[in-house]
C-alpha cells in the first residue's frame, strides 16, 4: 500500500518530464554522477541502452540535459544537466519530499526516520546479495502486480 501510494504520487509529480519517473531517475543520477556517460547511467539505473538513448533524446529536446564529448574518450558522451535541468530536478525533489512526508504523516517523526533508515539498509543489503539488472523493470513489475491484486480483491 505504501509503495503504491508513493508510485501514484511520483507518477503525478513527474507528468511533463520526459520519461516520467524514469526521466527523474536519469536527472537525479546525472546530477550525482558528475557527468557520467550514458552507458554508465544506463547500467547503474538498469535501463536498456536503447531505451536510454531515446530517453536522453527526449531530455535533450526538453532542454534538461546535454550530451558532451568525453575528453578521455571521444566515442563516449557524458550526460550533463543544464541549468534548466537542475532547476526542474530541485523542484521535483522538493515535491517528492513533500509527497513522502504526506504518505508518512501518520507516523511520528522519529518513526519516519527509523523507517527510512531501515528501508535504506534493507535495500542496500538486498542489492549487495542479489544485484538487480533492471531496477525500472522491477518497479514496473511490482506496480503491475499491485494493480492486479487490487482488481482481484478490492478492499472496502
Amino acid at each position: 500500500m505504501v509503495f503504491r501510494a508513493f508510485v501514484k504520487a511520483a507518477d503525478a509529480l513527474t507528468v511533463g518530464i520526459p520519461g516520467g519517473p524514469r526521466g527523474y531517475q536519469v536527472l537525479a543520477a546525472a546530477a550525482r554522477e558528475d557527468a557520467s556517460s550514458q552507458s554508465v547511467l544506463a547500467q547503474r539505473l538498469g535501463i536498456d541502452r536503447t531505451v536510454m538513448t531515446y530517453l536522453l533524446d527526449d531530455l535533450v529536446q526538453a532542454g534538461l540535459v546535454e550530451r558532451r564529448p568525453d575528453p578521455a574518450d571521444r566515442r563516449s558522451r557524458r550526460v550533463v544537466l543544464t541549468s534548466s535541468g537542475r532547476a526542474v530536478l530541485a523542484d521535483l525533489e522538493q515535491r517528492l519530499r513533500h509527497a513522502e512526508d504526506h504518505i508518512l504523516a501518520d507516523l511520528p517523526r522519529a518513526e519516519q526516520d527509523t523507517l527510512r533508515r531501515l528501508l535504506r539498509q534493507l535495500a542496500d543489503r538486498i542489492n549487495a546479495r542479489d544485484p538487480v539488472a533492471n531496477v525500472c523493470q522491477v518497479v514496473e513489475d511490482l506496480h503491475d502486480a499491485g494493480e492486479r491484486h487490487t482488481r482481484r480483491s478490492p478492499r472496502q
